[in-house]
């Protein structure tokens, strides 16, 4: 099973703005209210908030009954997420017009047109159908959508879901070790003895820059600075979702079905700047190699191929061709690799996209042999 989050924007009268703006609104407030008393209670329990809370919602903010519980669905959900990740316990604040719709409850959807709930009654809006039209098959299923209001647009984001059949490993006829790093974002190693590179020099400029710029904000400490800094942020994340998208894409749609990419687990590499040079360590510590994995999974897995992680112990010190470990057969200054037993040279990071085809091919003997 597989979930996308389909994006979508939302064209609105100016005579329905004013609903849609009012019931959004309404539905920020009221998280906000609901926030207070969880921070000040710590209770996460959605029946006993229901109890304690749902006429008070329906009551003081002018919310429907489905709205008034995906208030507290939202709001939970905001503070578990802030749990999980370990961040110490502080008030949340919702700051955008948003409003959370359950499917067939607050809204619908066909392929002409969409319906929402608000607050002053239900309103038929147009959508931009050509960003949805392949949903529509019946194959996918809807999930509980987020109504989002930026750059002075609407923009519905839909969590859609559809069941894919997993690849086999028996069927799996082409391996792609994929190396992730700074210079080179991927690179890639496949069964035919093919290495493709894809250049990281325009991202880790681009990165630089915002760092520097960073830097000087910081340094004033003044409100406008803060608000800068929050803005420059926030369009950093979207750049570096960007590239991964791309990237990503170019990589389903360059092998075919029954295509097995191997890649290395980095989920600790955040724990591992020690070993990653002073100037390239917010580069490298900061990209978004998990996320990069997110969607390489989900799109192989509409693509008929499959994503697997192995340990990166030794993959990029390990000479492909003799098997001969040693530290001192790469350099780091000059992106080399020299084998120091038989003498074999290549680009380092091909060397690890190499190794890690290598560790696919072994991760496929051990599964269908058991040894």
């Amino acid at each position: 099973m597989s979930t996308i989050t389909a994006k979508i924007q939302i064209y609105v009268a100016d005579s329905q703005a004013e609903s849609l703006m009012i019931t959004a609104n309404a539905y920020r407030k009221a998280c906000n209210w609901l926030s207070a008393y969880i921070f000040e209670t710590k209770n996460l329990n959605q029946l006993q908030l229901n109890n304690l809370y749902y006429t008070d919602l329906r009551n003081k903010f002018g919310l429907k009954s489905q709205m008034a519980q995906s208030v507290m669905k939202t709001v939970i959900a905001r503070y578990k997420s802030a749990k999980s990740n370990h961040h110490e316990w502080t008030q949340i604040e919702f700051k955008l017009p948003e409003y959370d719709l359950v499917w067939n409850r607050d809204y619908s959807l066909t392929q002409n047109q969409f319906s929402i709930n608000t607050i002053d009654g239900r309103l038929k809006l147009k959508f931009e159908r050509q960003a949805m039209k392949r949903y529509f098959n019946g194959s996918w299923k809807f999930g509980t959508a987020k109504l989002v209001y930026k750059f002075n647009k609407w923009f519905l984001h839909i969590p859609v879901t559809k069941d894919f059949a997993e690849l086999d490993i028996v069927d799996v006829n082409n391996i792609v070790g994929v190396d992730l790093g700074i210079n080179f974002l991927a690179t890639t190693y496949d069964s035919k003895g093919k290495t493709t590179f894809y250049n990281g020099n325009a991202v880790k400029h681009k990165r630089g820059q915002l760092k520097a710029t960073r830097k000087q904000l910081q340094m004033r400490r003044t409100p406008s600075a803060r608000k800068k800094l929050k803005q420059m942020g926030q369009r950093e994340n979207r750049y570096v979702t960007d590239v991964n998208h791309q990237i990503t894409k170019a990589l389903v749609d360059k092998y075919p079905k029954g295509t097995m990419f191997v890649l290395e687990d980095l989920t600790g590499i955040r724990n591992a700047t020690e070993k990653v040079r002073v100037k390239d360590r917010y580069v490298s510590v900061s990209w978004a190699f998990y996320q990069f994995r997110q969607m390489l999974e989900y799109k192989a897995e509409m693509y008929g191929q499959k994503v697997i992680v192995v340990d990166p112990k030794y993959t990029s010190q390990t000479c492909p061709k003799c098997g001969h470990i040693a530290r001192e057969n790469r350099n780091k200054k000059t992106h080399t690799f020299c084998c120091k037993n038989c003498q074999y040279q290549s680009n380092d990071d091909r060397i690890g996209a190499m190794n890690l085809h290598r560790k696919g091919i072994e991760y496929i003997g051990v599964v269908t042999t058991g040894i």
